[in-house]
């Protein structure tokens, strides 16, 4: 019964000893539990925020090992929110369908003059289903003028150019599609090529060309003639025959009366006025991938009779590339390495014609040559300082 005093005497002198008194000695115990956990929770909040943020940084600076096509996207759409992107797109491959394309080439913008340093370029667009035979003798021809001009090129959808690094052509490829000769296919490669083009607001005029043409004049000759030109050129006739007036279907009245039907060849050059009313026109454009099917070629009669119906005044209502229907047929003459002479070239440029530039009569009619077969590459080449001048 002695011992409890003792023990609990003794207890006290330890308390004193290594707990002394402090004035808040006397706070509730609940007081002081609360306390405790509060200063326990908000240590592990600073701690825990620490490490996401190094965690965050880790992460976000090796993305790349972990989505590597995430912060690509990324890339191309901050590209989009910088203005020298949105004028001149870097990168031509794009996942747009042809809906959105022409939406998007389609748009105006209100303001006249432009926010940036505007040389006007000439877009040489290539329909080919595969090689570019001539690509090296184009590359003769582009040397020297870069930004002057835009090649843009519409290939099979799964054929790849072979050009070398510092070829004009070097990933000048456009999404495309497949495209069948004397269908409205071809009328959409070549609605599909504008549009690309028309991204590219320097953008001024637009050519169309094939994998076997050439051209017979220098750039600086054939970039003036183009550029300073008050018209676009895209043959457009009345032809009465039955490759003309022939190939007109009746259930397009009254939309398209037999009047206003015309043919051309469908190698045309339009200014850019003309190229957004093109793209944008589905009305008419409609009518043709509908109606207009073999032995109706839409690519001889859509562009010319659209422009006869609308844009005649801005049509020098010719072409500027030269072809040789002599032989008849479906297909014009091709000329391979034995035709090619130094008169035979000279005869192109100078065929005798005179026609109209600017209301006012002049020799040079073509500035471009079609059809060649690859064959005809060396002998070209070989001619290009002496004749063609370039």
């Amino acid at each position: 019964m002695n011992m409890k005093p003792i023990v609990k005497a003794r207890a006290n002198e330890n308390m004193v000893d290594f707990f002394p008194p402090t004035p808040r000695k006397d706070l509730p115990y609940g007081f002081m539990k609360l306390a405790c956990g509060l200063v326990l929770f908000m240590a592990g909040t600073v701690l825990g925020m620490a490490m996401r943020a190094q965690f965050n940084w880790y992460f976000t600076s090796h993305t790349e090992l972990f989505f590597p096509e995430k912060i690509y996207s990324a890339d191309c759409e901050r590209e989009t929110m910088i203005l020298k992107y949105f004028v001149k797109p870097i990168h031509l491959m794009h996942k747009m369908t042809d809906d959105e394309l022409f939406w998007r080439a389609t748009l105006l913008p209100k303001v006249q003059e432009y926010p940036f340093k505007r040389v006007p370029k000439v877009a040489f667009m290539f329909l080919t289903r595969g090689p570019l035979p001539f690509s090296s003798l184009w590359d003769v021809f582009f040397k020297g003028h870069e930004g002057l001009f835009s090649v843009y090129v519409h290939a099979l959808p799964d054929y790849q150019i072979n050009v070398p690094k510092n070829s004009s052509f070097y990933q000048r490829q456009i999404p495309s599609e497949e495209v069948q000769w004397g269908s409205v296919t071809l009328l959409e490669a070549e609605k599909r090529l504008l549009a690309n083009a028309l991204l590219d607001f320097s953008n001024e005029r637009f050519v169309l060309l094939s994998e076997s043409c050439i051209p017979v004049f220098n750039f600086p000759t054939v970039y003036d003639y183009l550029i300073n030109s008050a018209h676009s050129f895209v043959q457009s006739y009345d032809d009465e025959s039955p490759r003309g007036r022939g190939r007109y279907n009746t259930k397009m009245h009254p939309t398209i009366e037999l009047s206003q039907w015309r043919k051309g060849s469908e190698w045309f050059e339009l200014n850019r006025e003309l190229a957004i009313d093109i793209v944008a026109d589905y009305k008419y454009y409609r009518i043709f991938q509908k109606l207009c099917r073999p032995s109706c070629y839409p690519d001889e009669h859509y562009i010319p009779t659209y422009l006869n119906m609308f844009h005649g005044a801005l049509n020098a209502n010719r072409t500027v590339t030269w072809v040789d229907w002599s032989r008849l047929g479906p297909h014009p003459a091709t000329y391979g390495r034995e035709s090619i002479t130094e008169s035979f070239i000279k005869s192109i440029r100078n065929s005798g014609e005179i026609c109209k530039y600017n209301n006012e009569p002049t020799s040079i009619c073509y500035l471009f040559a079609r059809k060649f077969a690859p064959s005809a590459l060396e002998p070209l080449l070989n001619l290009t300082s002496t004749v063609m001048d370039f």
